[in-house]
């Protein structure tokens, strides 16, 4: 099993560096084939808590508005304890982090360089790497944030757009939905429910208070 998600690690990252990463196609392509991991939630139901919790590390950029504004397909990599834990991204091949702070500012820097410093959303992903003796091996891709009104500097076609982009990948046959969704709000009227259900397929839950 280990043998095949590395495989499969190593058949995302070929992807995304070919250009090859989920997007709307009239072919199949190589990517619609391998399994994955989506997670799903509206603004502020507690995305980023649950993945750093996954993690044991403050990565991930915060604030008001729409924060993810690009797919981030992270790869966990488990090593040998006593080992010192570190990140790489795809696009610095030749880059370690070890301060996870420096991670979160890349991951904000790298989002703007693709849709120019605006407050609009863009498909491709950014491909983040972790080596931890404190994870297990797991790939997962953390969506945009479901919402409803655009804010200052969007377009109000975001709303749909990113309702588009979750869609293109929570769709694919081989794909596992982890569906996020504040312990205060009531499941009935959670967007991330809803738009998981509607695809009939797998669905986890992680019900947690938003952070």
């Amino acid at each position: 099993m280990e043998n095949l998600i590395s495989l499969v690690n190593k058949i995302q990252q070929a992807c995304t560096a070919l250009g090859d990463h989920g997007e709307e196609s009239a072919l199949p392509t190589l990517w619609d084939s391998l399994p994955a991991i989506a997670v799903v939630g509206g603004q502020s139901s507690g995305k980023s808590s649950v993945l750093e919790s996954i993690v044991g590390k403050d990565f991930l950029p915060r604030g008001a508005g729409i924060v993810t504004r690009r797919p981030l397909l992270l790869q966990l990599h488990k090593i040998d304890d006593g080992q010192r834990e570190y990140a790489e991204f795809l696009h610095l091949p030749k880059k370690k982090f070890t301060d996870f702070a420096a991670v979160r500012q890349e991951i904000s820097d790298e989002t703007d360089r693709e849709t120019g410093k605006t407050k609009q959303v863009s498909t491709v992903p950014i491909h983040l790497s972790i080596y931890s003796p404190n994870v297990v091996n797991l790939t997962m891709i953390d969506l945009p944030g479901l919402t409803k009104v655009a804010v200052d500097g969007q377009h109000e076609s975001v709303v749909q757009d990113i309702e588009n982009m979750v869609r293109s990948f929570i769709e694919k046959p081989n794909c596992i939905i982890l569906a996020i969704s504040p312990a205060n709000q009531d499941l009935a009227t959670s967007d991330a429910i809803k738009i998981s259900w509607q695809t009939h397929k797998t669905l986890v839950i992680r019900h947690c208070i938003p952070g």
